[in-house]
């Protein structure tokens, strides 16, 4: 039991959708917390509106509500729970603590007895409050950039006259740094202060002395009741201040910070977490550091809660930071708690890394044209990737290699920068592709000190860059034939992948790897243990590195590998790889719930992913975790090492399914749907042809492969066109057009990003309603789990739409029309699993818009709505355990459910927030009503027409 026994059932709030700024890293802080109470027999009931998220399933709490994040449903929930003993607001993010301070001065909580634990209230205004928190820093010695705070525009003025510029204005109370801005000119100045004081909830502003170039560190801090404190990561930025760190890479350990230095951080970072208040639980604080001989440390800013990086340090260290903070939230102490992964030495115990990680924002900026896309203190990265090696340029590589940016590492792939002024403009002004840029600049001969003085990168991080570049050109000077044993090994060490070694050898990615395999240059598994190997680890966690091999008194070489195979039935869940708009939390919901799944049919799991935000790369999620890139290479390698019975791809999005191709080529087994069904669906003409055959109707098309083919085939195709690329994700690139101009510039510009594509050209069905249904099909039977119609008119992406479930106005007629052609189709691609079809319907008419026979975006929320898991029954008939017919299907639900997308257009002002047939949303919420006559409903409806773009 833990040590307060008075708490005995527990309200957790969470974050909410995902927005920029605020993403799964929430999610899965939450459910750790979760699992962490549930283990000491407490009872949890959870808020949250998010259904995408594994955190708002029933596995996850005993009492889940998926209401919105207001005081009027924390009041509900109260009156419906009144053994509620306590509140636990730090597992979801700003939104949370927000609404926890809120209902905390309406005096919610003491009207319901109940206490807010795992955070003090007085600490929270603290550190918002930025002038207090500046106040409380001078007062016990820790430095802080010349700043001060304005409630007025006039304060404002006053301020910027004092400093000077270039000046930092934050505005309090905010998320991801919303309305904070570097202002370099006094003519900028009015705007931005402007909106700062506009977009603060309390209307203030802190101006700060801009500390540019300055070096830029966090640390990850628990506390305990008894005050002991451990200190779980460092974690040092490689772009210096000036860009937020959710925008940095950021790099663990600390990599260029003197010890002394790092010791005087440590001591400070104790000192401001005591000072602030008395409370247990995560801490996370961010410090500045001068880049000079005398490193002056200053500090930014303190979270008492769990923050973004936690699970960030998580995943980097093995320590699961909210898990433990949970349990010093229920009144544990650090030295009763033990280490997770070693599970025999204490949770008192600092993490030791014997690797490196690299962690790399991942952004969408293609999906809202217009954009800003320059970073700085405002946050704008939808998702991230982490890398782990056994050095820096290894899991540089590594996180590179998992962007899915069609890159395939570092340089060596003919896709980099040749022109000297747009590498010294993208240089200047930091963007997305500034880890590309500076290798770019240092292969074109740029000094390094012109790099330095330009972006304020740490030299030591250049020189890093620098030696991969000298590698690249010693290797280009020989063949695959003439290509040693050493200098391969160095290339694999230093994290070059395949593709990139042939590219400098001139020869095939398979050539390469043909000749590693010959040379023994194979991949070995590390584990992530906490401890640099001291005590041995109970937890499968594991990263891929090359070792030189050791020689054996016998002559046997050989080079240790920690990853032992079992020899149980094996099965690899592959993960959807990094958040971003189109794929997001929906599909790691969906593979965790096929590797629970899995598990109960007795199979070993494995799962491979590589972003640090989700509870997929929980390391007690599978049997295995592999915390590696979702990239050929890396894949392939741990399928010959583990031999499983088959690879389940359904689950992780298009991420996963693009790798279908190459897993059926190379003879690897896909589990449920085979490749051949999948690439059907894809090819627009063979699918056509399938539903020729089966008398289903659909929207007029045709493929063209250049601009000369588009135009020919509009002349056949009546305007609107509906033009897009095939194999993309969340409808990038598709376009409504409406005369031959813009099908000409579309489909152009198409070409240009996605060279050799074929484009598919649609007749547009103006005004259609569009509808869509989610099936479960065992190659013989086929039960439809959701058909959802959506509120605005088809031609708006489907993840953009509002959707209600059921449907709210369509006839029998309709309906029955949906279900045969569902039944139909999900037969005739002989689907095993999940498959999702998307209709537009016109005078009573139902047409195939398209069908993808995987788990779809929408499957969480339908399994939310109705309560049924149907990703378990659905991974059941994959593996071939059970038949649809198996399950007694029950879904409940009173009313309607409706699926609202959430947009973060506040992080690009500029931008067109018309909506059309490429997905702009970062999440979306679920709102449940009991009627058609809720004004909810009809506020939605009355707007639909509003935004649609041709």
């Amino acid at each position: 039991m833990p040590k307060n026994n008075k708490l005995k059932s527990i309200l957790i709030i969470g974050s909410g959708p995902i927005v920029i700024g605020q993403a799964c890293e929430f999610d899965y802080s939450g459910s750790q917390a979760l699992r962490s109470l549930r283990e000491d027999g407490i009872e949890t009931i959870l808020i949250n509106s998010n259904p995408a998220t594994i955190m708002t399933d029933p596995v996850m709490a005993d009492h889940v509500y998926l209401l919105p994040l207001t005081t009027k449903s924390l009041v509900k929930i109260l009156k419906e729970h009144p053994q509620i003993d306590a509140v636990l607001p730090t597992m979801g993010g700003q939104t949370a603590l927000n609404l926890c301070i809120e209902a905390d001065e309406k005096g919610i909580w003491k009207d319901f007895d109940v206490e807010i634990i795992g955070v003090d209230i007085d600490a929270i205004n603290i550190t918002e409050d930025r002038e207090k928190f500046r106040e409380l820093m001078l007062k016990i010695g820790i430095g802080m950039a010349p700043q001060a705070t304005a409630t007025s525009f006039l304060q404002g003025k006053e301020i910027a006259q004092q400093f000077g510029f270039p000046l930092v204005i934050r505005a309090s109370y905010t998320l991801g740094g919303a309305g904070a801005s570097i202002v370099y000119k006094p003519e900028d100045f009015d705007r931005q202060l402007s909106h700062g004081l506009e977009i603060s909830p309390i209307h203030e502003v802190m101006i700060d002395k801009a500390l540019m170039g300055w070096k830029e560190y966090e640390l990850e801090l628990l506390r305990d009741k008894n005050d002991n404190v451990v200190i779980i990561c460092t974690i040092e930025n490689m772009d210096p201040m000036g860009i937020h760190t959710g925008d940095s890479i950021t790099v663990a350990p600390a990599m260029t910070l003197s010890d002394t230095t790092f010791q005087r951080m440590r001591d400070m970072a104790i000192h401001m977490m005591r000072s602030i208040g008395d409370f247990a639980g995560g801490c996370n604080v961010q410090f500045a550091v001068s880049p000079d001989e005398k490193e002056d440390i200053i500090a930014i800013e303190i979270n008492p809660r769990v923050s973004r990086s936690s699970a960030l340090a998580s995943k980097a260290t093995g320590y699961p930071i909210a898990k433990i903070a949970s349990k010093l939230a229920i009144g544990y102490t650090l030295d009763e708690l033990d280490n997770q992964i070693t599970k025999s030495t204490s949770a008192l115990f600092e993490p030791t890394l014997d690797y490196v990680i690299v962690k790399i924002p991942r952004w969408n900026f293609d999906k809202f044209e217009g954009s800003d896309r320059t970073l700085g203190l405002q946050m704008k990265s939808v998702g991230e990737v982490m890398g782990i090696g056994r050095s820096f340029q290894e899991a540089l590589h590594k996180a590179t290699q998992s962007l899915e940016i069609k890159r395939n590492g570092l340089g060596a792939d003919g896709k980099g920068y040749t022109n000297y002024d747009t590498i010294i403009e993208k240089l200047t002004n930091a963007s997305w592709d500034r880890v590309f840029t500076i290798y770019d600049a240092i292969q074109m001969g740029i000094p390094l000190s012109r790099i330095h003085d330009i972006t304020k990168i740490d030299m030591w991080f250049l020189k890093q860059f620098e030696e991969l570049d000298a590698l690249e050109k010693e290797i280009s000077n020989f063949k695959i034939d003439t290509l040693s044993r050493d200098l391969l090994l160095e290339a694999k060490q230093k994290g070059f992948a395949d593709r990139q070694i042939a590219h400098m050898l001139d020869c095939l990615e398979s050539d390469v790897y043909n000749k590693r395999d010959e040379l023994r240059v194979n991949r070995v598994y590390k584990l992530v243990d906490t401890c640099a190997a001291e005590f041995v680890a109970q937890t499968p966690y594991f990263y891929s590195t090359f070792e030189s091999d050791m020689q054996l008194a016998n002559g046997e070489r050989f080079a240790q590998n920690e990853s032992k195979v079992s020899d149980k039935k094996k099965v690899i869940v592959l993960g959807s790889g990094p958040n971003r708009i189109g794929q997001g939390i929906e599909f790691d919901y969906c593979c965790v719930h096929g590797v629970l799944a899995a598990a109960e049919c007795g199979y070993e799991t494995i799962m491979i992913n590589c972003n640090p935000e989700t509870v997929s790369t929980d390391f007690d999620t599978a049997d295995k975790l592999y915390f590696e890139p979702v990239f050929w290479e890396h894949i392939y390698d741990i399928i010959r090492h583990e031999k499983p019975e088959g690879v389940i791809v359904q689950l992780g999005g298009q991420t996963a399914l693009k790798l279908a191709e190459k897993l059926d080529r190379y003879g690897v087994k896909i589990i449920g749907t085979s490749y051949k069904a999948l690439d059907l669906a894809e090819d627009r003409g063979s699918f056509s042809r399938l539903l020729q055959e089966n008398n289903i109707p659909y929207p007029e098309f045709d493929v063209a492969e250049t601009a000369e083919e588009a135009l020919a085939v509009a002349d056949r195709l009546d305007f609107p066109i509906l033009v897009r690329p095939s194999y993309v994700l969340g409808g990038q690139g598709m376009k409504i057009v409406i005369n031959k101009d813009e099908l000409e510039e579309t489909v152009v510009d198409l070409l240009r990003k996605i060279p050799n594509n074929k484009l598919l050209l649609d007749h547009y069905l103006d005004g259609a309603i569009e509808a869509e249904a989610d099936a479960i099909c065992d190659g013989e039977n086929v039960y439809i789990i959701g058909i959802m119609e959506h509120i605005e008119p088809c031609g708006i992406h489907s993840g953009d739409s509002n959707a209600t479930l059921p449907p709210f106005n369509l006839g029998d007629l309709v309906l029955q029309q949906i279900k045969d052609h569902t039944h139909k189709i999900a037969l005739a691609l002989n689907t095993v699993g999940l498959i999702n079809i998307q209709f537009a319907i016109k005078d009573d008419k139902v047409y195939i818009i398209e069908a993808n026979p995987r788990a779809s975006r929408t499957v969480p929320f339908i399994a939310k709505a109705y309560g049924e898991p149907y990703v378990n029954y659905a991974t059941k008939v994959m593996l071939g355990e059970k038949k649809v017919t198996d399950f007694d299907f029950k879904p409940k639900l009173d009313g309607y459910a409706i699926k609202q997308p959430v947009f973060s257009f506040n992080k690009f002002p500029n931008v067109n927030k018309a909506l059309g047939p490429e997905m702009k949303s970062t999440g979306e919420s679920i709102l449940f009503i009991d009627s058609l006559k809720d004004d909810a409903f009809y506020e939605l409806y009355a707007r639909r027409k509003m935004y649609l773009s041709k």
